[in-house]
């Protein structure tokens, strides 16, 4: 039960601190699993970001998911997505009970216009982590370029080129597993 509370408090305090929705939670994330409580390895966590971006919803959510899966089973899921979630269910609750009438307030207007900048470095992070992790290869740094110019400069869709990356990892393993 200890464990539970543990996972529990961990998403929780990172569902309750984070300003910016999913992709900021990554680092926290990072942070709590793989460098405080060293329930992860660096890799593990790698993998699970990918899954947790691959699938459907919050990524914040699907980390959670991913991470009490691996740890605890379908258990570990229940404490860690809860842990997640309820602090955002909160927030969202008391804002729209409290603050509805806001919206065009100039002072909560510019409140949130100096958290973006802060919210878009909190996104970087992780996928420089992820590049330090795996050893910086170019060839990783040329795909991701490659991925934004088609879909930014090109106007092309996600979804066929993270099923061409995903097969292109698939081809990549096949070929360095028999070498």
């Amino acid at each position: 039960m200890k464990f539970y509370l543990q996972l529990f408090w961990s998403f929780f305090k990172i569902g309750a601190f984070t300003i910016g929705g999913g992709y900021a939670m990554i680092p926290l994330i990072e942070r709590e699993v793989v460098g405080r409580r060293r329930w992860i390895s660096p890799d593990e966590f790698s993998d699970t970001l990918t899954l947790a971006q691959s699938a459907p919803g919050p990524v914040s959510v699907n980390s959670a998911v991913f991470v009490g899966y691996r740890l605890r089973g379908m258990a570990g899921v229940l404490a860690a997505t809860l842990g997640t979630v309820i602090p955002s269910f909160v927030v969202i609750l008391v804002i729209a009970m409290f603050f509805s009438n806001m919206e065009d307030n100039r002072v909560i207007e510019r409140i949130f216009g100096g958290l973006r900048p802060a919210v878009v470095a909190l996104i970087a992070v992780p996928v420089v982590n992820m590049l330090k992790n795996k050893g910086f290869a170019r060839n990783v740094v040329l795909i991701a370029v490659a991925a934004a110019v088609a879909v930014a400069g090109f106007g092309i869709s996600p979804v066929p080129i993270i099923i061409v990356a995903g097969m292109g990892g698939i081809v990549h393993y096949l070929i360095t597993k028999k070498a």
